[in-house]
């Protein structure tokens, strides 16, 4: 896999372009719900209410906490955040493209400030509102930021080849998150652009995506 910037006027945190090698996993259909945080914390930290709705308002810590609840039972492959590499495979779905459906936002595609949905930087919307991916991945685009695994790096030189996690803790630059938000402009919901925060950070932007090895 090539991961390209897609548009030409990436920043330069999203270069250089470099091959990757990503090995098998499962993604995620959908962003985690509420209801399925709910169902292994015993409580709803996000804003906007609804089941079927992402879960917001996770940092990078809290995530860890649940992966560790959800696993606790020991059986089968864990559960886990993907690494950076895996996002971009699984969220561009083998386009070299800024969106996954073309170079264009169009309207409608997805949720974030300027996409021309019914819930543009107004609140989330519920989990398959949109189309999924050529991978049948919904809401790779917009929504909520999704925490990945990796610390921050600057750019991607000196980046793993095989699709593995990126960095040793203490990660004092941050954690990763891709994909952007319903409160984002649609530049920032580009396939290839990057954000990080600290690990304990959170706010009603920001969710996660399940990962898991083949």
């Amino acid at each position: 896999m090539q991961l390209p910037c897609g548009d030409g006027q990436c920043f330069e945190s999203e270069r250089p372009v470099h091959q990757v090698k990503v090995r098998p996993f499962r993604m995620g259909k959908y962003e985690v719900t509420q209801g399925q945080w709910q169902a292994v914390m015993d409580a709803n930290p996000a804003r906007f209410k609804g089941d079927d709705r992402p879960v917001e308002n996770v940092s990078w810590n809290d995530i860890q906490d649940f992966l560790k609840r959800l696993n606790a039972d020991g059986k089968g492959q864990p559960y886990r955040l993907p690494s950076e590499a895996e996002w971009e495979y699984a969220a561009r779905a083998k386009t070299p493209t800024p969106y996954w459906w073309g170079k264009d936002l169009g309207k409608g595609n997805a949720n974030c400030y300027d996409c021309g949905s019914q819930w543009d930087g107004k609140e989330t919307a519920p989990v398959g509102s949109f189309k999924p991916n050529a991978f049948g991945l919904y809401d790779t685009v917009g929504n909520v930021w999704e925490w990945v695994q990796d610390c921050w790096h600057d750019s991607y030189a000196g980046a793993p080849s095989d699709g593995s996690v990126w960095g040793a803790d203490p990660c004092t630059a941050g954690r990763v998150l891709r994909g952007g938000s319903w409160s984002d402009d649609a530049w920032l919901t580009r396939v290839s652009y990057r954000y990080r925060y600290t690990p304990g950070y959170r706010n009603e932007r920001l969710g996660l995506r399940l990962a898991q090895d083949l």
